[in-house]
């Protein structure tokens, strides 16, 4: 379990005297935590690595705004924090992956895909969200369409 992981390398981090280690998995801990007591049950990997992805969309936003504002500090931090989620997420599919795995799908629900293409967007999201970001998802659909 990836919340293990995070925990034994809190520890680690504490142990180390590494800050601003420990203060992002103590964040990603405390958001896994806080997504088991709202659903009162402990988080299978996947719900886990959604929670992950999740910081990691806010850390882009908080590098895309210290960017526009100019702001270096905050670019560092978000830069490292990022990073720090980064190593718990599964690698992300390269586009010539991502284009694979649609296609199958779309061949796989074919008689969907004929009556409404848009219709496959949740579905392609829904079994490929732990693999690539759904900007990207989104983007391969339209691009097959």
């Amino acid at each position: 379990m990836i919340k293990d992981q995070i925990k034994r390398d809190q520890l680690q981090a504490l142990k180390n005297k590494d800050q601003a280690r420990v203060n992002i998995l103590r964040y990603i801990l405390s958001k896994i935590q806080n997504k088991e007591i709202e659903t009162q049950k402990a988080l299978i990997e996947s719900e886990e690595i959604a929670v992950l992805q999740k910081i990691k969309k806010e850390l882009n936003e908080s590098l895309a705004s210290g960017e526009k504002a100019g702001r270096q500090e905050l670019i560092t931090q978000a830069k490292t924090e990022l990073a720090v989620v980064s190593s718990y997420l599964p690698p992300e599919l390269s586009e010539e992956q991502l284009k694979k795995e649609v296609e199958k799908l779309i061949a796989q629900n074919q008689e969907l895909y004929q009556k409404n293409p848009k219709a496959l967007i949740g579905l392609c999201i829904k079994n490929l969200k732990n693999v690539a970001d759904s900007s990207r998802i989104i983007a391969v659909l339209n691009s097959l369409s």
